[in-house]
């Protein structure tokens, strides 16, 4: 298991993500989506990455996904893990991995979100497994 976690600087929001950061605060993880190919994406930005469209809109996501990829960063204080989750909705996103056993994650296994306060600002995502 890992240490406690160090303060983490709050958010800045900008225009582009400050509904994202404004559902956090309410527990709630949400994925940008487009309206012209369907596919979700993040990090949330107005337009598409895949098709270039501007008809974006927000979405819930249920906060499941699997480990793409990890690295523990043994060597930092304390220990941490840095990864990318896949979310069922199909965007991946670069986040840390929390309240784990460092040596039993592997790759596709199921991750939940979880809140991880910050210093005076919205909580930030995180993941743990499930």
């Amino acid at each position: 298991m890992a240490a406690s976690a160090p303060k983490i600087p709050a958010p800045t929001p900008t225009p582009e993500t400050a509904p994202f950061w404004d559902a956090a605060t309410k527990g709630k993880l949400l994925v940008k989506s487009c309206t012209a190919c369907g596919r979700a994406h993040h990090y949330p930005r107005p337009g598409c990455p895949f098709c270039g469209s501007d008809r974006t809109e927000w979405k819930d996501s249920a906060g499941r996904g699997v480990i793409y990829s990890y690295s523990v960063m043994r060597r930092a204080t304390p220990p941490y893990v840095i990864a990318y989750v896949t979310l069922d909705e199909g965007p991946t996103m670069m986040t840390n991995l929390v309240d784990c056993d460092f040596d039993a994650l592997r790759i596709g296994q199921p991750v939940r979100v979880v809140w991880t306060p910050t210093d005076g600002g919205p909580p930030v995502p995180m993941f743990t497994p499930r």
